[in-house]
């Protein structure tokens, strides 16, 4: 996070309802340490207020070309104050003037006099984002080295549903804080699981965990902002994916084992962050299972070990592993990685982590144990990766 801190980002506002998250990000970006001087168009104005935008960043929102200047050249004093420039929400129509140099108020004149990073949450209807010309300006755009966040799909304020929304305030402050992280991960494909999986004993029934998936989602969104091509194999969780990350979506233990075996060979960097359940149901019922009065027996039967699998293989990638222990976390976390053979293992007890927002990390390796104190998972996932960087370097992935 010491990237972010103490740097100045203009963030604009566009004439989209999509404005009132504007007022969440900047509340976001503010608890980072970043300081944040808001810009609107007129047409934003009449989504969501100056007042509000000014009461959450203590600055006086500028929207004339002649605002916070005396030289008469507040587009260029403030792009060269800023370590980026950030529009969100970005309309088709501001989209569109970006991708064709056109600027005749603050925000666009500001955008093209910039020698900053310049990235855009798009927001609009799904048939406009969709259509040809709103393609050809993202595409000329991304050509340009914009960095455009989202957007996502979803229900919206139309009443239609598809892509367009724009990402949430949290999605496209984490999107910011990663623009500003070394791309040290550049070029690499990682591969990791997520979640908890879910073993069916009936039609309604089945045997889970309380993994919530957080420190997976948290480490696919490190990885992404360190520059990695990152595919994500989820277990059934109420997270987002990370923007720009392959989501694969799975059920089972085995659903999830199949999904790696196709996707492995392609990766230099499998980490297994996944609860995977060690048991499943012998014998499924597709129909639910009538309660009698009786005891009901259920034969379990052993799951594969996704992890040892992609360990074992003739070229592996570098295979980081989880565990989870209620006890003994040093002895069991050393006794598995040495098992299954493996250059890494990220270590936790599991009444402390499953669920929690922020975790206790003790990484093991060959030179020893590291322990990451206990921070946000979004922090924890950064420094594991630090970590197997540091480790890889020698490997030359």
């Amino acid at each position: 996070m010491e990237q972010i801190k103490s740097k100045s980002i203009v963030l604009g506002l566009t004439g989209g309802i999509a404005a009132y998250k504007a007022a969440e990000l900047a509340r976001l970006l503010i608890k980072q340490g970043v300081d944040v001087q808001v810009a609107m168009t007129d047409g934003a104005g009449h989504f969501i207020t100056h007042t509000t935008m000014q009461a959450l960043t203590g600055k006086p929102v500028l929207s004339n070309q002649w605002d916070g200047s005396g030289n008469g050249m507040a587009h260029i004093n403030l792009s060269r104050a800023a370590d980026a420039i950030v529009i969100a929400p970005a309309t088709a129509d501001f989209i569109a003037r970006l991708a064709h140099g056109l600027a005749d108020d603050l925000l666009s004149t500001m955008c093209l006099a910039r020698n900053c990073p310049l990235l855009i949450a798009p927001a609009m209807n799904r048939q406009m984002w969709e259509s040809a010309a709103t393609q050809r300006n993202i595409a000329q755009l991304k050509a340009d080295g914009v960095i455009v966040l989202g957007p996502d799909t979803g229900v919206q304020a139309c009443g239609e549903e598809g892509m367009g929304r724009m990402l949430e305030a949290e999605q496209l402050a984490q999107g910011v804080i990663g623009s500003f992280q070394p791309k040290l991960l550049a070029g690499k494909k990682l591969l990791l699981t997520a979640g908890p999986t879910y073993e069916a004993i009936d039609a309604v029934r089945g045997i889970t965990n309380r993994s919530s998936g957080k420190m997976g989602y948290a480490i696919a969104q490190a990885a992404l902002d360190m520059g990695a091509q990152v595919t994500l194999v989820s277990g059934p969780v109420a997270l987002a994916a990370p923007a720009g990350a392959q989501l694969v979506k799975v059920e089972s233990a085995l659903e999830m084992f199949d999904a790696v075996k196709k996707l492995v060979a392609a990766s230099d960097i499998f980490i297994g962050v996944a609860a995977v359940a060690d048991y499943r149901v012998a014998q499924t019922s597709a129909q639910k299972i009538k309660k009698d009065g009786g005891n009901l027996a259920i034969e379990l039967v052993p799951n594969p070990d996704i992890l040892a699998y992609v360990a074992a293989l003739a070229n592996p990638p570098f295979c980081v592993g989880f565990a989870a222990e209620s006890e003994n976390l040093r002895t069991y976390a050393e006794q598995k990685r040495r098992a299954k053979k493996l250059p890494l293992l990220a270590a936790n007890l599991a009444q402390k982590a499953i669920g929690a927002d922020d975790n206790e990390l003790i990484l093991f390796d060959d030179a020893g144990e590291h322990v990451l104190p206990r921070s946000d998972k979004p922090s924890q996932a950064r420094a594991l990766l630090s970590h197997i960087i540091k480790l890889t370097m020698t490997n030359k992935l």
